[in-house]
């Protein structure tokens, strides 16, 4: 189902219907997520050392970090910045699977190349999902802010948050990041696309027998996996991008240690080598991985999973009408 296939019975999914498909997919995965994503920032953007040995790291470890966060800042503090992690979440789905099965279907139509190769759907993948960062990065940059503020917290809500950031900071401070992001979406993203189908055609090689009856099993673990090796290999340009985001927002940090300031991404990585040394770079890596791991697999299962209940629906009413 994910990228075009000219042998897929199911072909009759429009683009509305994909982009209501992504959506639907980004919202629900968004949901079940959010605080591992949460955990995941706070480790990514303390300087300390995640250890508990030392005695100035707020946070070393997931359990220990969520019962901090809950005892400090209550359960709600896991679901911080979820509005605009939600339109970021619904956006990005949307125009990423649209931009991916627009692209898959112009390399049938228009080359050669088969469109279930892996080659072409890391192309694919990294370009849909560039066109989709650079639509929703401002909606990053402020689920970021939401989600990296203690107490008592700078932005009240979405409205102040980005009229503040307008007025003390200019336009350009919603794109903070931006580079990294681009340089590290398109391999991160393609070699999800690309493992996916891989694991997919590896699944019915290894367990042909089960056919389609373990079609939504098939696509929740294929998804898990396929984010776990895509989030390893891409990894230092996600801490980069974090780090970026939260520049000129100091003073809401400083409840949580030390703070930096990066002039660039270049700087940004040298600091952090430095600094922190190379496991700097892989700070925040296990609740990542537990995220890309959740998120992916949730992605593909839900996206998969409203694409046919889209082309059930359709078909069923299209039995009717002929019928009638």
């Amino acid at each position: 189902m994910v990228g075009y296939d000219p042998k897929s019975e199911v072909k009759s999914v429009s683009a509305a219907e994909v982009a209501l498909a992504g959506s639907a997919s980004g919202f629900v995965t968004r949901a079940l997520i959010s605080p591992v994503d949460v955990i995941k920032i706070r480790f990514q953007l303390q300087i300390e050392q995640l250890s508990p040995r030392n005695p100035l790291a707020k946070y070393y470890g997931i359990l220990q970090t969520a019962h901090r966060i809950l005892h400090e800042e209550g359960l709600t503090a896991f679901w911080k910045g979820h509005v605009p992690a939600q339109l970021l979440s619904v956006s990005y789905g949307a125009v990423q699977f649209v931009t991916f099965e627009c692209l898959t279907e112009l390399v049938h139509n228009a080359t050669p190349y088969n469109t279930r190769n892996f080659i072409v759907h890391f192309v694919c993948g990294g370009l849909a999902a560039c066109t989709a960062t650079m639509t929703v990065q401002p909606l990053d940059t402020l689920r970021t802010r939401f989600a990296a503020q203690g107490e008592p917290k700078v932005y009240r809500n979405l409205r102040h948050a980005v009229v503040t950031m307008y007025q003390t900071e200019g336009p350009l401070t919603f794109y903070r990041g931006l580079t990294p992001t681009i340089i590290a979406v398109f391999p991160y993203a393609g070699l999800q696309f690309s493992f996916y189908n891989l694991l997919q055609q590896l699944y019915k090689w290894v367990m042909p027998s089960e056919g389609m009856n373990a079609g939504n099993v098939k696509n929740l673990v294929c998804g898990s996996c396929a984010g776990v090796i895509s989030k390893t290999l891409t990894y230092p340009f996600d801490l980069f991008k974090k780090r970026l985001q939260v520049g000129g927002f100091e003073q809401a940090r400083a409840a949580f240690g030390q703070v930096r300031t990066y002039k660039g991404l270049m700087d940004c990585a040298g600091q952090i080598v430095r600094e922190e040394g190379p496991v700097g770079l892989f700070k925040g890596l296990s609740p990542s991985l537990l995220k890309a791991a959740l998120s992916t697999g949730f992605t593909f299962f839900w996206y998969e999973l409203f694409c046919n209940l889209l082309y059930a629906l359709k078909d069923t009413g299209s039995t009717k009408g002929q019928e009638g």
